[in-house]
């Protein structure tokens, strides 16, 4: 019985830090993709898209990509013995 607590801890715990990840990279994206659009004001991103620019979908994407790098990095649940 004691194992199953034990497991069903592990997986709690593993749960938690999908939902902390999942909220963190959420406000990273939002928070990352503002500040570009506040960089590039004479640029409309999103009706670039819409007409079907590449590379600015390529920028967007590496914007988003480089958010999640930098969140799964600070959200690593510590390793347990």
């Amino acid at each position: 019985m004691n194992e199953v607590l034990r497991i069903l801890r592990s997986y709690l715990i593993t749960f938690g830090w999908a939902v902390v990840g999942s909220v963190g990279l959420g406000v990273g994206v939002f928070v990352a993709l503002s500040i570009f659009d506040l960089c590039t004001t004479r640029v409309d991103e999103w009706e670039l898209i819409k007409n079907g620019s590449i590379p600015m979908a390529i920028v967007l994407a590496a914007i988003i990509i480089g958010c999640a790098i930098v969140v799964a990095a600070c959200v690593l649940p510590p390793l347990q013995p």
